[in-house]
């Protein structure tokens, strides 16, 4: 028997018919005695109250420096989620002129990256599918502002911000792609 020592008992008969006892146990588990029992002793789990307003206390100390640092963060989100919608809305305008020969006109706005012009030159390769899935709104909800052409360059395609107003600071600033060449 493999792991086993002799404790255990277990007869066999010899072909003499003498009975033989050998005793084994199992040497994987740990030898207890049936004889000893666990004493009574009364444990208490759990925490002490002391313990767990000392837990609440580091808690409190981490929100009060860690909150103020991430509410803060939305309003950058959607700053950098503006710029980066800029960004890609040029590079389809982009895309728009060298298949077109020119930018949409403001009359025609980004629409025409989503739908074809009814209007468009001669030798026009408008791009089937168009350079746009859906019409882009800025992260407040608010349709992007195009003009061509622009007073900043040969477009301007700009957001009004948070306050939806031209000018502004912080959030409420004006992202437009003249400023972030």
């Amino acid at each position: 028997m493999k792991n086993c020592r002799p404790h255990k008992s277990d007869s066999t008969r010899t072909p003499e018919g003498i009975t033989q006892h050998t005793h084994f146990y199992n040497t994987t588990k740990p030898y207890s005695n049936p004889m000893k029992t666990k004493k009574n002793t009364k444990q208490q789990n759990g925490f002490t109250l002391i313990e767990v307003m000392i837990v609440v206390v580091i808690l409190g100390i981490l929100a009060s420096i860690i909150v103020p640092k991430i509410m803060g963060r939305p309003d950058e989100a959607r700053i950098t989620r503006a710029k980066q919608d800029i960004r890609a809305i040029g590079a389809a305008l982009d895309l728009y002129r060298l298949d077109n020969f020119s930018y949409p006109t403001t009359q025609q706005g980004l629409d025409a990256l989503i739908t074809k012009p009814d209007n468009l030159t001669t030798g026009a390769h408008w791009k089937k599918g168009g350079y746009l899935d859906s019409a882009p709104t800025d992260p407040w909800g608010k349709p992007y502002i195009y003009l061509q052409p622009g007073t900043h360059g040969e477009y301007d395609l700009y957001s009004l911000g948070a306050d939806g107003i031209e000018g502004g600071a912080d959030a409420a600033a004006d992202i437009a792609n003249w400023t972030e060449k």
